[in-house]
């Protein structure tokens, strides 16, 4: 009876820890779940919202540079100095027309400095354009200002959603109107649909214009201020919307975005998303997507009737072998208890003998396990150093992308531009009007294999071998790369070379990329001053080549001397580099038996390189 009544706690204390321990295991399983529920939605939607951001931006580069385009054609120029009669104007409307059947947009018309629009493409329609003063809306009045008008509204004669692109038309200095290009954005909500996902595009001010959920277009997630409300009615950007906030029942942050409640009637209770968001600076746009996160709730309840039913499962077989194992411990406890004592002094014996035999083992291979491990540390340190300059290259191409992308566009618009006028020419047999436009366009596409091929030569992996290398060819090599950016910010580049076939030893393919980084650090540093000069010069002074990039910018202060070439240290704005290009640039130096340094100047900042000159 004694023993009994020992049993029976013992058997309680054991079921108290099972339920602890089941219960612990639900809340660890429901949590991990939970989060790992999380993780894959937002990774799918942060996948999705990545493909609907570049997906906008195509639609809008698509169009952007067209007016630019139209605006250098000499009819336009014609036609607003002189319209001319009804005749003149009718025709000038097909040939608007015309362009925007070709250029598949959804309107094109022409406005003069007053803002009355004198030809459109869609004269013909019900409500056309032709007539009508839109001198109000913001895209003419920033066209009027000499540069690209963007905007986003609906068309106060169409009552149609569109993005307007206007670019001043001018003679000489003298803006005379504007062109401009209406797209329509209703494909974009039809083709980005998902079941459990909602898309959302809000305007600067916060509204939602863009939405696979129609009734939530022209609200705003936000209560709108008084001042900025009216400068909405103001411009007539959303006639007629209510510009109401979303019903937002609740809202609640994690790592992984935004946790919103919207209420979906009255009566019933609120949805909870997952809202995600991208913001797209060209347009000034902020793109979202809300994950509806009864998924995860369900992953959760599944994996809560899981984990609790095998939990019971096993820890009801545990109990049972317990007590099974406590009731034969009981009837063997006399018959052994003389055996135990000799048994324990030679377990005790073969333990200590192997601990020391395991520690010694577990010694031995420790000491091979760091010493792999110290090799594995080397080798991996070379080929992280590796990866770091070429992706330091690849980081470099991505930020020239949107100069390159608009350097290739260009020619491809003119080409098609040539094209067609080739045909037109060839139908009316004006052969050498046809020749001299295929001249062009062989021009153009001679202009596109060159920035192709020196892409193709930068982006390339180093062959680590040491060569002499011609420096000019390097210094153009690096410049044709840099040629977008040489153009947008107007920069006059000077090489000066003593002498002119001057050769250094050293790698050629990362030596341009260390002058595609100085010279556009120069570039950046330059880009809005007053004076925007680079001198690139060098010459071989005492048996080493010297090469200085000089440039007429800000410089550089005194307190980031002694760390500019540490890794991530930089001076630029935010976004604009992670501070690894110098770093990178005094290793590729370095191992080239070179060495990099600033060097005082007057104005600007000075970097200089010293190389070994070529044998030959």
């Amino acid at each position: 009876m004694g023993e009994r009544r020992g049993i029976r706690p013992g058997l309680l204390g054991a079921a108290a820890a099972s339920l602890l321990l089941l219960a612990a295991s639900l809340w660890l399983a429901g949590r991990l779940t939970w989060q790992r529920g999380l993780e894959d939605l937002a990774e799918d939607g942060s996948f999705r919202l990545e493909l609907y951001v570049a997906y906008l931006q195509g639609v809008l580069e698509k169009y952007e540079g067209l007016p630019e385009l139209l605006a250098t054609n000499r009819r336009l120029v014609t036609f607003l100095q002189n319209p001319g009669g009804r005749e003149r104007i009718e025709a000038f409307n097909r040939y608007l027309e015309t362009i925007n059947r070709i250029s598949d947009a959804a309107d094109t018309y022409l406005m003069d400095r007053e803002g009355l629009t004198i030809a459109a493409s869609n004269w013909q329609a019900e409500r056309p354009f032709v007539g009508r003063n839109f001198s109000y809306r913001p895209y003419f009045q920033q066209a009027m200002q000499g540069r690209l008008g963007r905007y986003f509204a609906l068309g106060t004669t169409s009552s149609r959603r569109g993005y307007y692109f206007a670019y001043p038309v001018r003679q000489g200095d003298t803006i005379l109107g504007a062109v401009v290009i209406k797209i329509s954005i209703d494909q974009v909500e039809r083709d980005w649909g998902h079941e459990n996902d909602i898309f959302l595009v809000t305007d600067p001010d916060g509204v939602i214009f863009i939405t696979t959920r129609a009734a939530w277009r022209f609200h705003t997630l936000e209560p709108l201020a008084d001042e900025v409300r009216q400068r909405i009615v103001t411009s007539r950007r959303y006639p007629g919307a209510s510009l109401t906030p979303l019903p937002i029942e609740s809202e609640s942050g994690s790592r992984y975005g935004r946790i919103i409640t919207l209420a979906e009637s009255a009566e019933g209770p609120g949805r909870r998303y997952l809202l995600q968001s991208e913001f797209m600076p060209q347009a000034g746009w902020q793109v979202m997507v809300l994950s509806d996160i009864a998924a995860a709730k369900r992953r959760v309840v599944r994996a809560l009737v899981g984990v609790g039913g095998g939990a019971a499962t096993l820890l009801l077989l545990l109990l049972l072998v317990w007590q099974r194992r406590q009731r034969l411990a009981e009837r063997r406890c006399h018959e052994e208890e003389s055996r135990r004592l000799l048994l324990q002094a030679n377990e005790d014996l073969e333990t200590r003998v192997q601990e020391r035999t395991a520690a010694l083992t577990e010694s031995n291979r420790q000491l091979r396990r760091e010493i792999e491990e110290r090799r594995q540390a080397e080798e991996k340190l070379r080929r992280t150093r590796r990866e770091l300059i070429h992706a330091a290259k690849l980081a470099a191409l991505g930020q020239m992308s949107a100069g390159i992308n608009h350097e290739l566009n260009q020619p491809l618009a003119a080409i098609r531009t040539y094209a067609e006028n080739t045909v037109a020419f060839l139908r009316q047999e004006r052969l050498d009007n046809a020749l001299w436009n295929l001249e062009q366009i062989k021009e153009l596409t001679e202009r596109m294999a060159r920035i192709g091929a020196q892409l193709k030569i930068f982006s390339r992996r180093s062959s680590g071998r040491m060569e002499d290398v011609p420096l000019h060819g390097v210094i153009d090599g690096a410049l044709e790369i840099l040629t977008p950016a040489i153009r947008r910010g107007d920069v006059r580049v000077d090489v000066r070379l003593i002498p002119e076939d001057l050769q250094v030893r050293a790698d050629s393919v990362l030596l341009q990329q260390v002058l595609v980084n100085l010279i556009g650090n120069a570039v950046q540093a330059v880009t809005g001053g007053d004076r925007r000069e680079i001198l690139v010069r060098a010459e071989a002074v005492a048996g080493e080549v010297v090469l200085q990039v000089h440039d007429s910018g800000p410089g550089i202060g005194p307190e980031h001397l002694s760390r500019i070439f540490e890794p991530f240290y930089t001076t630029k704005e935010p976004g604009q580099g992670l501070g690894l290009g110098l770093a990178i640039s005094q290793r590729i130096i370095r191992e080239m038996n070179g060495t990099i340094r600033v060097v005082p100047s007057r104005q600007g900042a000075c970097f200089e390189i010293r190389l070994q000159p070529g044998k030959g």
